[in-house]
This record gives structure tokens, C-alpha cells and sequence, in this order.
């Protein structure tokens, strides 16, 4: 048949004159600094000291909000919750938490070891 070699070519056509082309996106290296962090938001579901379940309608994943030794976050099962951190080991670390009134929890600085690395005899005098 004569269609497929002229659907084909016609492709090849427009794609050339209109330059469409598939490309990945691509993040500056100056903004990783700016923006260090994944934003993720969803419900919480299940809590386990200060860990907690996200679910965001497509999914769940396990929140690490740090230690409960270090501080205590009180959430709520079935509050609101946007995290900003970072995804790995299957689970989302969490730098800090905005609550759906606006509170602001901050966890932990993006970059560099958690304040609590050192264990409950380590921490340092001002917390988050």
C-alpha cells in the first residue's frame, strides 16, 4: 500500500519544518541550588511516631519526618499536608511540612546530615 510510506514521509516533513522533536527536560545546575527538594502533597493515613503514610490519590508512600526523640510533630490522620524533601530508600524524606492552615513545620536543612545523625545524646541545643 502507498499510504504508509507517504503517512510517513509527511510526518518526517512536519516534524522537520515545524522542528518538533522529542527532548527530555532538563534542569539548570542553577536551579538545584534554589530548589533542592520535591514537593509532594496528599493525606495522611496512618502514623507511626513521627513517620506517617501520604496518600495522594495516586498512591502511598512512607513520610520520614525525623526522630520522635527529637521533636514532637503531633499530625492527625486524615489532615492535609504538603512536604517538601526528597525520595529515596522507598520512602520520602521530609525537609519541612505546611499544614492546610498554613503552619510551617521545618524539619531538617535540604543539604548536609540531619541534626539528630548523631543520636539522642548529639542533639544540639535549638531545635526546629
Amino acid at each position: 500500500m502507498v499510504r504508509y510510506p507517504l503517512i510517513i514521509l509527511l510526518t518526517s516533513a512536519l516534524t522537520t519544518f515545524f522542528g518538533i522533536t522529542t527532548t527530555l527536560a532538563q534542569t539548570p545546575i542553577r536551579e538545584l541550588q534554589r530548589n533542592p527538594g520535591i514537593t509532594i502533597s496528599g493525606v495522611i493515613t496512618s502514623i507511626v511516631g513521627n513517620d506517617f503514610i501520604l496518600d495522594d490519590g495516586t498512591g502511598e508512600i512512607i513520610v520520614d519526618a525525623g526522630p520522635r526523640w527529637y521533636h514532637q510533630l503531633n499530625l492527625q490522620e486524615g489532615e492535609q499536608v504538603t512536604v517538601l524533601g526528597k525520595y529515596g530508600n522507598d520512602e520520602f524524606d521530609a525537609f519541612r511540612i505546611t499544614r492546610s492552615s498554613g503552619e510551617v513545620i521545618q524539619i531538617r536543612e535540604a543539604s548536609g546530615p540531619p541534626p539528630w545523625a548523631g543520636g539522642p545524646h548529639q542533639r544540639p541545643a535549638s531545635r526546629p
